[in-house]
């Protein structure tokens, strides 16, 4: 068993990207326009400033920062009352811990919105480090925020565990050099998913399974 364990939230650790994807396509309607389904497989799992260049792209805009800035606002509403846990999440978190592994969130979206969900969920009392997109230079697919999340906790990327949902992530976490999961959500995995991921497992409870059986 690795030393670190680097989580992504939004569709890994919380069943949020339903509501990114309903806000983006409020936004796009309010404004007249029908979003590719291309969309968003495009902005799962971006930050700053490729996050602005896929909006810039889609909503056929100059500046995307105004738009991303919007739903940023309207999902933390959403989530205010209630954030909806995909399964096994807090059974994986508790077994890292038992087991003495250090555990990072990872996620493109702010750090307030990252500690809100924590809290929501009582979730915060695992988490050793935080780190969100927007506190280094580059948004996955990037390597930058899993390179920092292992730096927070003291740990060699090869040290640590990645668990990702979406493909931005996934190849972040390859890049990094950590040993990089993969729990599907909004997307399916592709072949070169099958390549790069140390393991491809329905939900969390069954990628802790491997992990207690020396599979990945």
């Amino acid at each position: 068993m690795l030393k670190g364990a680097i989580f992504d939230m939004d569709g890994l650790m919380f069943d949020t990207e339903a509501i990114w994807q309903k806000n983006w396509n409020l936004i796009a309607a309010e404004m007249g326009i029908e979003l590719d389904p291309e969309f968003k497989f495009s902005i799962c799992g971006t930050s700053g400033a490729l996050m602005n260049s896929v909006i810039e792209r889609f909503y056929h805009v100059e500046d995307g920062a105004p738009i991303a800035k919007d739903c940023v606002g309207r999902v933390h509403k959403d989530l205010e009352s209630f954030v909806p846990e995909k399964p096994g999440v807090h059974e994986i978190l508790a077994f890292f811990q038992e087991n003495g592994v250090k555990i990072a969130v990872a996620s493109s979206s702010t750090p307030q919105q990252i500690r809100s969900n924590l809290r929501m969920t009582d979730t915060e009392n695992y988490i050793s480090a935080v780190v969100s997109g927007q506190s280094v230079p580059y948004g996955k697919p990037a390597p930058d925020i899993f390179l920092k999340a292992a730096e927070e906790l003291g740990l060699d990327p090869s040290e640590c565990y990645v668990f990702e949902d979406a493909f931005n992530g996934v190849r972040a976490g390859y890049r990094a050099g950590c040993r990089t999961v993969m729990i599907p959500d909004m997307s399916q995995p592709d072949d070169e998913m099958k390549e790069i991921a140390a393991g491809i497992y329905p939900d969390l409870l069954q990628a802790m399974e491997a992990i207690r059986e020396g599979q990945i």
